[in-house]
């Protein structure tokens, strides 16, 4: 599997929340709604999910093993660290 497409949406206002990302799979799936989150230890990924109805959230897409999520979450926050540079510098 291969990660041929990353979309990265910057988030405007403040919040741990710093992007959602969207990320294409071998040019034929895409995931949608990947939270790029600013926590205690530095920033992390969230994937998509929805409330159950016993209040909690689960998943609805998620990698099966450690090793994959560690370079889905390596991949998309270099993406985001490479959006973050894109920025335009503010001018008065």
């Amino acid at each position: 599997m291969k990660i041929t497409d990353v979309r990265v949406r910057k988030v405007a206002k403040e919040g741990k929340m710093k992007a959602v990302v969207s990320i294409t799979l071998d040019d034929e799936f895409v995931v949608h709604d990947i939270k790029v989150i600013e926590g205690e230890k530095g920033l992390f990924i969230a994937m998509p999910s929805r409330k159950a109805s016993d209040g909690e959230y689960r998943d609805i897409a998620h990698p099966i093993n450690s090793g994959t999520r560690e370079t889905l979450q390596k991949i998309i926050l270099e993406s985001y660290e490479r959006a973050l540079q894109e920025e335009p510098a503010a001018t008065e």
